[in-house]
């Protein structure tokens, strides 16, 4: 039932003590507004690492390899290893239940790039067809390299958009112009994009075959690339790809003849890994920020309990003539309960109401490195401020409580 008369005496004890009443209102939005702030921006920065991962396949797996350090079976440190067709064919054959997407490396180096009278310097790779979806990259215009192309060792090439635009001058048809690698005619078949954008499209792909046997690469590779089949689980999606990891080692140690526990010949690298790392760091700065709000809220909350203590004290003679003239406990309790969650939630859902509105007008224009639309769920920021409501309840409730048992002829002594 409506009390119009208690409302009034909120009123008026606010209005009597404006400045203490705005302040610890301040305290308790303050707490609310940097707790969700720190919130929106832990969830950016989680939005950020996750559009990181999206520019490749999150479950990347690469190997490749560099000089030995240790002397092993005789053979001398300082000595180059070289990736070979028959050791991606082995570890395709071997895993192929596992793999998802597989496709080696031969990478052209120092090549010269021309168009008509344009050049540029960019890469040139000798790629197999799936390396698309490992580099999760889209087709603009013409297709992507096909087995056919591969089989028949054709000189198709395609290009990325960066370069569309920057050597090809945004030719209006580039499907099936020629562009000239290393003074080679190669037909363009395709353009492609990536979402890591610019950065990432420095390459010209051309089918491996072609360029071992235009190139001179006999049949070596710079890199191997895979990805796994997900699991059910993320932890057990790492638990494999890592297991592949070791394998695919230990294989390759074992057939360049290098030593188990040279670590620089044979290396890899597991994006997996590096997404674990980076939610691991995202989670103990959620942590963190949740902790930091949370202390921020709890000293919101005391000033309450203070607040509420100084006006049971101010106001004992008043609660004493009160219970002189038949005022029961609760009704004490009541009314000192109803100005805490009053100036709690009223606090409580103005700091809401700020820093969800701040989130919603700048989250979208944040433009920095790994911080990509700070936000917050609304039901968790509405959940945290009832949580708010009900603590200040709690603060309320002891001096309440303290009130109702004073005797009515100990408060009307009080001056």
């Amino acid at each position: 039932m409506f009390d119009i008369e208690r409302w009034q005496e909120i009123f008026d004890t606010i209005r009597k003590n404006k400045l203490r009443t705005f302040l610890t209102g301040l305290s308790v939005a303050s707490g609310i507004f940097i707790l969700v702030i720190l919130l929106g921006f832990g969830q950016g920065m989680q939005n950020g690492i996750a559009q990181e991962f999206e520019e490749d396949a999150s479950n990347r797996i690469g190997v490749y390899t560099q000089v030995t350090t240790k002397e092993y079976k005789g053979l001398n440190p300082g000595r180059p290893i070289r990736l070979r067709n028959e050791n991606y064919a082995y570890l395709e054959d071997k895993y192929q239940d596992q793999l998802e997407f597989k496709s080696p490396n031969f990478r052209v180096f120092n090549a010269s790039i021309n168009y008509k009278k344009e050049s540029g310097a960019y890469s040139v790779q000798g790629i197999s067809p799936e390396y698309q979806f490992i580099e999760n990259e889209f087709i603009s215009q013409g297709r992507f390299l096909n087995y056919k192309d591969h089989e028949s060792v054709s000189k198709v090439a395609v290009v990325s958009n960066k370069i569309l635009k920057e050597l090809l001058l945004n030719e209006a048809d580039p499907v099936g112009r020629e562009l000239k690698i290393a003074d080679l005619s190669f037909q363009i078949v395709g353009v492609y994009g990536d979402k890591g954008g610019d950065r990432e499209e420095d390459r010209i792909y051309i089918p491996l075959s072609t360029a071992q046997r235009v190139f001179n690469g006999g049949d070596s590779l710079n890199m191997m690339f895979f990805t796994l089949k997900p699991a059910a689980t993320f932890e057990q999606t790492l638990k494999e790809s890592v297991r592949f990891t070791e394998e695919m080692k230990s294989y390759l140690r074992q057939a360049h003849t290098v030593a188990p526990d040279d670590e620089s010949a044979i290396n890899t690298f597991n994006t997996l890994e590096n997404v674990q790392r980076f939610m691991n760091l995202i989670g103990g700065i959620k942590f963190f920020f949740w902790f930091v709000g949370v202390c921020t809220i709890i000293a919101g909350i005391v000033g309450v309990s203070n607040i509420m203590l100084i006006i049971v004290k101010e106001r004992t003679r008043e609660i004493g003539i009160r219970k002189a003239l038949g005022a029961k406990p609760w009704s004490i309790v009541g009314m000192i309960l109803h100005e805490a969650v009053f100036v709690t939630a009223v606090s409580g859902f103005g700091g809401l109401i700020f820093s969800m509105g701040l989130l919603e007008l700048v989250g979208p224009n944040v433009k920095v490195d790994y911080v990509v639309n700070p936000s917050i769920d609304f039901k968790v920021a509405l959940a945290m401020v009832f949580l708010l409501i009900f603590a200040g309840t709690l603060a309320g409730f002891f001096p309440a409580w303290r009130a109702a048992k004073i005797r009515p002829i100990e408060a009307l002594k009080e001056e």
